[in-house]
């Protein structure tokens, strides 16, 4: 019986320990498309929590700086159903079980460069975390297009954010890591 019940406390104990050693396996990528450099603040925010690589999606022709000029080229894209030539390569993705994938909120939906980046990957078995930056539109239909573009993918409750997020940022952050289960 002392046997047994030594046994039984060893399995468990190793147990215990395996369960943290996998959470730390986790390879997560901070992918994100920023025009204004609000998404850009987020997705530093994010990558300071949950580490992980971050990178930029970056198409080869950039949206004009000027506002206007650019909600304009966006919509177009939107309309053409555009797939703009990314300069963004990811060498090996299949190394990354977690993709937190962050996009301003422009005509109710994703970029299109974020449209070529869901395309251009295997996100097959991979969980999307998605997070959006706007100006009042929330997430749009966005997760229901990310959805679309990756159907063999688990997606996770989004993050909205108003323009940068303001003082609350960081705490809105954490709260989201935390109900999604991804908090260090």
């Amino acid at each position: 019986m002392k046997k047994l019940l030594t046994l039984m406390c060893l399995a468990v104990g190793a147990l215990s320990l395996a369960a943290p050693l996998q959470a730390q396996e986790t390879k997560m990528l901070i992918a994100y498309f920023s025009w204004s450099g609000n998404t850009k603040s987020i997705a530093e925010q994010i990558h300071q929590k949950v580490g992980g690589d971050l990178v930029e999606i970056e198409p080869v022709r950039p949206y004009s700086r000027d506002y206007n000029t650019c909600l304009d080229e966006a919509r177009q894209d939107q309309v053409n159903q555009a797939r703009p030539e990314l300069k963004t390569s990811i060498d090996n993705m299949a190394r990354y079980d977690v993709i937190f994938l962050g996009y301003p909120n422009w005509w109710a939906t994703i970029p299109m460069p974020v449209a070529t980046f869901l395309e251009q990957y295997d996100f097959r078995g991979k969980t999307i975390v998605p997070f959006a930056s706007h100006g009042g539109g929330r997430l749009g239909q966005s997760v229901t297009d990310i959805a679309k573009l990756s159907p063999q993918s688990t997606i996770l409750e989004a993050l909205s954010v108003s323009y940068g997020g303001g003082s609350s940022l960081s705490s809105d952050i954490d709260d989201w890591l935390d109900k999604n289960g991804l908090k260090k």
